[in-house]
């Protein structure tokens, strides 16, 4: 099959490019390299320095394209807090663009990568599809935004639309940015090198931290799922870990006993969050296969920031 990834040298795009580009596909991949690095793809995908709003440049590399997964966005709640309107920007009007090019170039499926964040705080857990989402960032905001200008243009324009709502992924290759980086390269990176793990709130708030490898099985396999059309997938682990237990797990795996200090005075967000994945079960045939602790020592071995 011929494939479009735009957001294609992140973290979870480059994965993805590069699974589907051993799997003998064709890639073409779009990034404007604010957070992605080509030096991450296979040398066999066709990479394409650019912007989703480039609607012409979209046009060109949609050609005989099957299917699109849209990554693409600007993933950092803290920021989105500062800089609403660069968020909806990016994160909406890139998924409109994306969205009338593929009418346009007459592509029949999209696949977007939304967020498990629009759930916000739910008085049921774990989350399922159908609960009335919550956002509570900016952030949040503009990845349900997304999700419905893609479904209802979708809708419109005859294209199938794939929703996946992805929880907490980490792994190799996870971005960290200087402020406000996401909880495991974060800790992970502290625990190495000495330092003090900080943990806003009182760390009993939960997560669902899902691998890469497995958030990338579910992407791939939402190419070519039947009976998804404008469906909405949670994609996890399915499993319930506060953050006090996950710098238990990462100064485990680091080998070091960890320092913690607390910082009650800023939000650690949402209290719980948990995806169902029955659903994703049934229509994907997915199944996490691998659990946080091992996910953890993988990183480890497998990040050459990480290697001791």
């Amino acid at each position: 099959m011929y494939f479009f990834v735009t957001g294609g040298a992140g973290f979870l795009g480059a994965a993805l490019s590069n699974r589907l580009a051993r799997d003998g596909h064709q890639v073409r991949v779009i990034d404007d390299l604010s957070a992605g690095d080509p030096a991450r793809l296979d040398e066999r995908v066709l990479f394409t320095r650019g912007d989703v709003a480039d609607r012409p440049k979209l046009w060109t590399l949609l050609q005989d394209v099957d299917c699109v997964y849209h990554l693409a966005a600007r993933v950092l709640v803290s920021e989105s807090i500062l800089y609403p309107r660069e968020y909806n920007k990016v994160n909406v009007g890139g998924a409109v663009s994306v969205m009338e090019a593929m009418r346009d170039a007459g592509v029949s499926r999209v696949v977007l990568a939304s967020s498990g964040a629009i759930y916000g705080e739910q008085a049921h857990q774990p989350v399922q599809e159908d609960q009335p989402p919550n956002p509570q960032s900016p952030y949040a905001v503009s990845k349900l935004a997304a999700e419905y200008y893609v479904r209802t243009i979708g809708a419109l324009w005859g294209i199938e639309t794939v929703i996946l709502r992805i929880f907490n992924a980490y792994g190799p290759g996870q971005n960290l940015p200087p402020s406000h980086p996401p909880a495991v390269p974060r800790f992970m990176h502290q625990a190495l090198l000495g330092g003090s793990l900080v943990i806003f709130g009182g760390g009993g708030q939960t997560r669902d931290f899902v691998y890469v490898d497995d958030v990338v099985e579910a992407l791939a396999a939402a190419a070519t799922a039947s009976d998804v059309d404008r469906r909405i997938i949670n994609v996890g682990s399915g499993h319930e870990t506060s953050i006090n237990e996950l710098v238990a797990l990462t100064a485990a795996a680091a080998g070091r006993k960890a320092d913690v200090l607390r910082s009650p005075a800023e939000s650690g967000g949402v209290s719980r969050l948990c995806a169902d994945i029955s659903v994703a079960r049934k229509l994907l045939g997915y199944e996490p296969r691998v659990g946080l602790a091992q996910g953890l020592r993988l990183t480890l071995e497998r990040d050459p920031r990480f290697q001791r």
